[in-house]
């Protein structure tokens, strides 16, 4: 069908888009429509009865996943529910990688990780001790290492913890 021009496009001219609506799909009326007979459900067995069900999870005889995947227990380590939505997210930066796209003694936080690329900002920020800091940087994120957290001390930086709980030690939950 041709498109309508704007203006030819009234109450009366208006029609649904094509393909967009199908016949259902009657089953059971003779050979000559291609669904008789035994109606798509194939010859006897279970699945061609009615009221027939597959279990949740069934895949045809093949042993389910829940079933194929190593059964270590556990929420918060990846190996024990190698499923996504389980995994405790965190997105790592290395202290390797800041004094390339900070000055000395600028202030690091989430919005200029963002900018600066390292960091997409969707999960809370880890900063790990992988590579050497030789500027004084001001770093704040969700969780750092301690190896991190030494480091950027000892170039003369601070470290805040920004979103986490720290106790008085300067342990952190979770």
């Amino acid at each position: 069908m041709p498109r309508l021009d704007p203006e030819e496009v009234r109450l009366d001219t208006i029609r649904p888009k094509p393909g967009s609506r199908t016949n259902r799909k009657r089953v059971g009326r003779g050979e000559g429509d291609g669904h008789g007979k035994t109606s798509g459900r194939g010859h006897g067995g279970a699945g061609s009865r009615a009221g027939s069900k597959r279990k949740a999870g069934y895949e045809g005889g093949q042993t389910p996943i829940h079933m194929r995947m190593r059964k270590l227990r556990g929420p918060h380590r990846k190996m024990s529910m190698p499923f996504e939505r389980f995994r405790t997210h965190t997105e790592p930066v290395n202290i390797g990688d800041l004094p390339d796209r900070f000055e000395d003694g600028a202030t690091v936080d989430r919005a200029g990780l963002v900018r600066a690329g390292l960091a997409h900002g969707k999960h809370p920020i880890k900063v790990l001790a992988k590579g050497e800091l030789d500027k004084k940087l001001n770093v704040s994120a969700d969780k750092f290492s301690a190896a991190a957290v030494a480091a950027i001390e000892a170039a003369g930086g601070s470290v805040t913890y920004v979103g986490a709980d720290v106790d008085e030690n300067g342990a952190q939950d979770g």
